[in-house]
């Protein structure tokens, strides 16, 4: 396991980043858990005494990558932007996502939904998957997978989505 002190920072105006809370990763600590990649990848580990696991290294240029600190993992930290935590990670080999069945049988009734859904990017195909498997009650599982289907019809990423549905 490799360790990192970082502090939370927040993006003031970064496009469809505005406003995330992130951790930045520099290059040479990133090379330690994936040597000379500048790719997207998953790690495992912990955040202060916080476990996680299959969370996404996002590049940031020059090598260098961040972690996004959503507001769940905030509020498990007991920490804000500006506080410091410590990083215990390493590459998670093990994570793999699969398309829910309840999604993969909405995006069966049209070909054109799971081709353009096979279309994207793994790591963009990640967060439909992800953001599904989120959901707290069955009312926004639906919701959520309708979205989904209208994004895969209209060839929209999932920013595009949240934008679009966001009006």
């Amino acid at each position: 396991m490799n360790t990192l002190e970082v502090l939370i920072e927040k993006f003031k105006e970064k496009g469809e980043k505005t406003n995330w809370s992130y951790v930045f990763i520099p290059a040479e600590f990133a090379n330690t858990l994936k040597p000379d990649n500048k790719k997207s990848f998953r790690i495992k580990g912990s955040i202060d005494n916080v476990a996680i696991k299959g969370i996404a290294l996002l590049p940031y240029g020059n090598g260098d990558f961040i972690i996004p600190i959503n507001q769940k993992l905030r509020k498990d930290l007991g920490k804000a932007d500006g506080d410091k935590v410590l990083l215990m990670l390493e590459e998670d080999r093990e994570f793999k996502m699969t398309i829910p069945a309840d999604l993969m049988d909405c995006l069966q009734d049209e070909e054109h939904l799971l081709q353009n859904f096979y279309a994207m990017a793994k790591s963009h195909q990640n967060y439909f998957i992800k953001w599904i498997q989120e959901a707290k009650t069955m009312d926004t599982r639906v919701k959520r997978i309708s979205q989904t289907v209208t994004a895969m019809d209209n060839k929209w990423s999932y920013s595009e989505m949240t934008r679009f549905f966001k009006k």
